[in-house]
């Protein structure tokens, strides 16, 4: 099994734990990837956009001129797609740009997250995540003494609401729940930083998904 080092919030090393190598030592599912990663960005979409026909502009009841003998082209309103002011032709209309996925390939392209960290080292275990306080300072300090890169996602099993507290300053540190963890959110992130508890929480809803 994977072993990962567990570490104290001053980056020392306290003891290994051992992972789930059927979550986090899988062949890496780039299709899955795409396709939640699809979804995820999908689902943020609104899909309020709106065009108007020719039959929901406003005036344009009275034919702009008789049919024949004017050397024009005939015309039966003004508010036709041709004019200026007119409806639009096959525009964009109120939609839901949501799909379905089944469970096994959500499951699997959860794994497939996890396990491209893991392998790529971008994982960082610690014992807790309780910061001593909510200052953004304390938690720009963690960062530094263990040399977290990038983009840092913190999960954590509970609220830890220090620490959700002390990242909204950062643009480049992030929290989340264990049990609220996601693929988008693990791919935007260049190091993943779980509490002991939200390992144990992640693999057991795997397991059970």
């Amino acid at each position: 099994m994977a072993k990962v080092e567990v570490k104290n919030l001053q980056a020392e090393k306290v003891r290994d734990i051992s992972l789930n190598d059927s979550i986090w030592k899988i062949e890496v599912n780039d299709d899955a990837l795409k396709k939640m990663v699809r979804l995820q960005l999908a689902a943020t979409r609104q899909g309020t956009h709106k065009t108007k026909n020719r039959s929901e502009v406003s005036g344009g009841g009275r034919k702009p001129w008789r049919q024949k003998g004017t050397g024009r082209a005939r015309q039966g309103s003004t508010r036709a797609v041709q004019w200026v002011g007119g409806g639009i032709a096959h525009g964009v209309q109120p939609r839901d740009y949501g799909f379905k996925i089944n469970r096994k390939e959500r499951v699997l392209a959860l794994k497939s997250a996890l396990a491209d960290k893991l392998a790529n080292k971008a994982i960082v275990v610690f014992e807790n995540l309780e910061m001593p306080s909510l200052k953004t300072k304390d938690v720009k300090e963690m960062i530094k003494k263990a040399n977290l890169e990038g983009k840092v996602l913190f999960v954590t099993a509970d609220d830890c609401e220090n620490l959700y507290m002390a990242c909204r300053n950062l643009g480049y540190a992030y929290h989340i729940l264990a049990d609220e963890i996601n693929v988008l959110d693990i791919l935007n992130a260049d190091t993943l930083v779980l509490d002991e508890a939200a390992v144990k929480v992640i693999e057991e809803g795997i397991s059970h998904a």
